[in-house]
């Protein structure tokens, strides 16, 4: 029996802008932008945020497992939507933890989600760690390029790893290279080549030395070096000066995704473990006011993985987006005028929303004991005309659930951030049906029988009390139609 990683996943939104769309937009004013205007950036879609891509990484990694066995979960993020409710909890319950679970949210450093790995790895039980991020910058700036909007799951634990921790390594220095506070959102950055020599060239590679010397193994004994770093080529500077091959130095996915902050350290993890092969030997390094090395070995257990869409998948499953406004809008940074259907008061009732949590939240329905019929949402009468019984409903998960589109709609004159609102009727596999909203789809694709399954968004926010209400959705499976 060995400590490490049991499972990974990984979740990418759906949109990618072309960066040349930032720079065709903004060239006028930034003409340097051009430089960098190759490529595109993963952005999240309105109803989208680290809490719900959080929740489908999680899904990812635990594609095939006992959800009964997890017994912690600890998220990381430098963009939660609330200042104090329990994002790990929220993920905990939309995942249909059991409710002794220990939930923790890990935050204020880019390097939240390799500090939150190491604490796993150092604990006992299965640790689920999730990390996802969605940063908003100014307009024309150089972090709009870089960034990209992701989440990584890694689930931890004894027993056949995939991968196995051999050692790790911490430093911490209050070297501030960016900042954002309550009163300023926007990442301030300081000037590029003191990041890079200061910081990245002088922090990075005694730490390193340090965790290779605990492991009693040298440079050349790394297979993949995974260091996200948004300033050109610093990742190959600090691993030629850690004495690591260049060969080694893993895709920072700046051409398909984008640097994804906190989570990015374990976004490349799983691209590296996505490829890796038994023996090979992964250096992790998450940097931030310090840094943390971690260093793995990759299983046999590797090649046992059960099929999941994974980072990969995620990748490939995109749409290409040209409009520079619809990701304005998206992200909160234009005003526009949104119609008298947008006025409606959003307000939340909590006391309701605690009393549903199972169906809102988990999306628990109803299996009827005396006939078997599944209904959602679940009710007190059973649904089936020729049982009809009374309080006969016990809890049954639809969240895994496949299925097909029964009717449908694109409504332009219902409001929706993204019109159409695009919804209809859906009828689960295993029985039962209900009316939901569709997300990432266009209306054109919509057709009765299309595979479909659910996702955990945003259903709507209050502009008033700035309160979000999350619940499910549907999606058109990845690769069927």
């Amino acid at each position: 029996m060995s400590r490490g990683i049991l499972a990974f996943g990984a979740y990418i939104p759906w949109r990618r802008l072309q960066r040349k769309a930032i720079a065709d937009m903004h060239g006028w004013f930034a003409p340097a932008l051009k430089s960098q205007a190759k490529g595109e950036r993963a952005f999240c879609n309105w109803d989208e945020d680290p809490v719900t891509m959080a929740v489908e990484a999680a899904r990812d990694a635990l594609t095939g497992r006992d959800r009964a066995t997890v017994a912690a979960l600890r998220f990381a993020s430098t963009t939660f939507p609330f200042l104090d409710r329990l994002h790990s909890g929220l993920v905990a319950e939309a995942l249909s933890l059991d409710q002794g679970i220990s939930t923790v949210d890990v935050a204020a450093t880019q390097r939240a989600g390799t500090s939150a790995l190491i604490e796993a790895l150092a604990s006992d039980g299965e640790t689920l760690v999730l990390a996802a991020e969605k940063r908003v910058a100014k307009a024309a700036s150089p972090v709009e390029m870089t960034s990209g909007d992701g989440a990584a799951a890694l689930l931890v634990g004894d027993g056949k790893p995939v991968a196995r921790l051999l050692a790790k390594a911490s430093r911490s220095a209050d070297f501030v290279d960016h900042f954002r506070s309550l009163d300023n959102p926007y990442d301030y950055q300081w000037e590029e080549r003191w990041i890079r020599d200061a910081g990245y060239m002088q922090i990075v590679p005694p730490v390193i030395a340090r965790c290779l010397e605990q492991a009693k193994l040298g440079p050349g004994d790394v297979t993949h070096f995974c260091m996200p770093a948004t300033l050109s080529r610093v990742a190959n500077a600090v691993a030629k000066a850690a004495g690591i091959a260049d060969k080694a130095v893993c895709d920072p996915l700046h051409a398909n995704l984008g640097d994804t902050g906190v989570a990015h350290p374990l976004v490349l993890l799983v691209a590296a473990l996505e490829k890796a092969k038994a023996g090979d030997r992964i250096l992790v390094v998450g940097f931030g006011q310090g840094a943390d090395v971690l260093l793995l070995e990759v299983t046999a257990e590797i090649a046992k993985q059960p099929k999941r869409l994974g980072l990969a998948g995620h990748l490939a499953r995109r749409k290409e987006e040209t409009s520079y406004g619809r990701f304005l809008s998206f992200n909160g940074m234009i005003e526009m005028e949104r119609g008298m259907r947008a006025e409606t008061d959003k307000g939340t009732p909590l006391s309701s929303m605690w009393r549903n949590r199972a169906t809102v939240t988990s999306f628990i329905g109803g299996k009827c004991s005396k006939c078997g019929t599944l209904q959602f949402p679940k009710t007190d009468v059973c649904v089936n005309p020729n049982c009809n019984a009374m309080h006969t409903q016990e809890p049954y998960p639809f969240a895994e659930m496949g299925a097909r589109i029964k009717s449908y709609t694109a409504d332009r004159l219902t409001y929706s951030p993204d019109p159409p609102a695009c919804y209809g009727m859906i009828e689960f596999e295993e029985g039962g049906r209900t009316m939901l909203d569709f997300t990432d789809m266009d209306a054109d694709a919509l057709k009765v029988g299309q595979p479909m399954r659910l996702m955990f968004r945003i259903k709507d926010i209050d502009p008033n009390r700035g309160f979000r209400r999350y619940f499910w959705k549907a999606t058109p499976v990845a690769g069927k139609a």
